[in-house]
């Protein structure tokens, strides 16, 4: 059971499967706030199979906007899922890759696709029962 108790050095915490965190300082808050956007997860995928490029990426995820992509691969580079290395080419390359971290975190990545692919139906007809007001 998740919930959130005062600690008697006045620090709020939340408990969640029974470890104690700091609410200013909650690690799974921050990993989730981090990886739970859209674009971060599809940019773990794209790079799953290896180095790509900048323009590869843009391919891999065609809806996303240039400043999105740019963006999203400076956060995970920032938080160190990924490395960004540049070649000494006419004009320069730039080629992304999975980091050790990237990796570790693409393999439960790819346990949520997998449960998302199975759910997906499921919680489709959830929401549209929602929406109907049959929930």
């Amino acid at each position: 059971m998740n919930r959130t108790v005062d600690r008697a050095e006045g620090e709020r915490v939340v408990l969640i499967d029974g470890v104690a965190m700091s609410l200013d300082d909650c690690p799974v808050r921050d990993v989730l706030d981090s990886v739970g956007g859209k674009w971060t997860s599809l940019m773990i995928m794209g790079l799953a199979e290896g180095p790509r490029r900048f323009s590869q990426l843009r391919r891999f995820i065609p809806d996303i906007s240039q400043r999105m992509l740019t963006q999203t691969l400076r956060d995970l580079q920032r938080d160190g899922y990924i490395t960004r290395t540049v070649y000494p080419t006419k004009p320069p390359s730039v080629e992304y890759r999975l980091t050790p971290l990237g990796r570790s975190f693409l393999a439960l990545l790819r346990s949520l696709v997998r449960w998302s692919a199975e759910n997906h139906a499921a919680i489709r007809a959830a929401r549209r029962a929602y929406d109907a007001g049959e929930a």
